[in-house]
């Protein structure tokens, strides 16, 4: 169709890693949920999600491996998914055919391979999530070595607009003293938070190094994202990865 807008991971992936992130152009949903929604669960209408979805499917081998995001750091197997959508935030594959699939509109989605296309995942990587671990749990359900790993960080609010309670702060910081350098103080006891510093920190500490991605901001890029801190009534996109034979 001549008006989809999608994006592909800039990394060094094998040719057999394929990747996709949907914006908010392409699709039929009317306001606010204008117009590639995909989120079935936003109030949006069945038919047009239904539609929406059907358009990203084209561009795809399978249906995603749709997951039930909950915040948590549960990482699903994509090939045992089917049309259950468990509560999980991530979900990893090593055969080829099988999407991966994460729901956004401000957290981060995280697309991560090795450098010989054995395996694949996709990670919903919201505060909580990233926080209480799931790149960890995600990096570990693929089975291989950190060092082997490659991630691309995907459309996510951007350091100028997440703004936070001491709260976040002191969580993140709890965990990893290093997080204090991914926030900003701008008074009133609150901050700015660069979500993917904090990412990229804890990919680091894992061992994946080539780390690629991370200059979006959907709250500032109305005209391409969703976002849910900016309108709060809003659609959802969605970042894929998948082996091809």
């Amino acid at each position: 169709m001549p008006d989809k807008d999608w994006i592909e991971a800039d990394w060094p992936a094998p040719a057999r890693v394929r990747t996709l992130a949907t914006t908010r152009n392409g699709g039929v949903s009317q306001p606010p949920y204008a117009s590639l929604n995909l989120g079935a669960h936003v109030g949006d209408d069945p038919e047009a999600v239904a539609a929406n979805r059907a358009r990203l499917r084209d561009e795809l081998p399978a249906e995603p491996a749709w997951l039930t995001q909950v915040h948590g750091i549960a990482v699903a197997d994509a090939a045992t998914v089917g049309d259950a959508a468990p509560d999980a935030d991530a979900s990893f594959a090593r055969a080829p055919g099988v999407a991966c699939a994460v729901m956004t509109a401000d957290c981060l989605p995280v697309l991560l391979c090795d450098e010989q296309g054995r395996a694949v995942a996709a990670a919903h990587a919201g505060w909580r999530g990233l926080c209480d671990g799931v790149i960890e749990a995600t990096v570990a359900a693929m089975g291989l070595p950190p060092s082997e790993l490659m991630a691309w960080l995907g459309p996510a609010i951007g350091p100028d607009a997440f703004e936070v309670g001491p709260e976040v702060r002191e969580a993140f910081v709890a965990k990893n003293a290093e997080a204090d350098q991914a926030f900003v103080d701008i008074g009133e006891g609150k901050y700015l938070a660069d979500i993917y510093a904090l990412a990229r920190q804890r990919l680091e500490k894992l061992g994946v190094s080539r780390i690629h991605g991370g200059d979006f901001c959907t709250v500032i890029d109305r005209d391409r994202f969703f976002s849910y801190r900016r309108d709060r009534e809003t659609g959802r996109m969605a970042s894929l990865i998948w082996l091809e034979d």
